[in-house]
């Protein structure tokens, strides 16, 4: 069952004297504790642990936003001083909504650092 670097770890039946259920990995990951266990329906049950790695173990810094050190009034003097009315007038809701959101990301990014 080495095909493709694949491994098949169940090696007894699990209905009847049969083998229909399978558990295939890849030969790099680990199956630990797998057992045929309890009976249910017509088929035994198949019980494991699989012991997987994370491939990124590089330490990851996201920069967030610094609300501490915003500056609230000129973001909020920015974005009052617009007249919507006119900004929005002929567009559907979708492209108002649109044109809100890039006001406020544009607000933010002038008015609220980053750590």
């Amino acid at each position: 069952m080495n095909t493709n670097s694949l491994q098949q770890h169940v090696n007894e039946p699990t209905r009847g004297n049969n083998i229909p259920d399978l558990v295939m990995t890849t030969t790099d990951l680990s199956i630990n504790g797998l057992e045929v266990t309890d009976k249910i329906s017509d088929h035994q049950m198949i019980d494991f642990s699989l012991e997987v790695q994370d491939s990124n173990t590089r330490s990851q810094h996201k920069q967030v936003l610094d609300y501490k050190r915003a500056n609230f009034e000129l973001m909020k003097e920015q974005l009052g001083s617009q007249n919507y009315e006119v900004l929005m007038s002929n567009k559907n809701a979708q492209e108002c909504y649109m044109l809100l959101k890039y006001k406020i990301a544009t607000a933010t990014e002038h008015h609220i650092s980053r750590k």
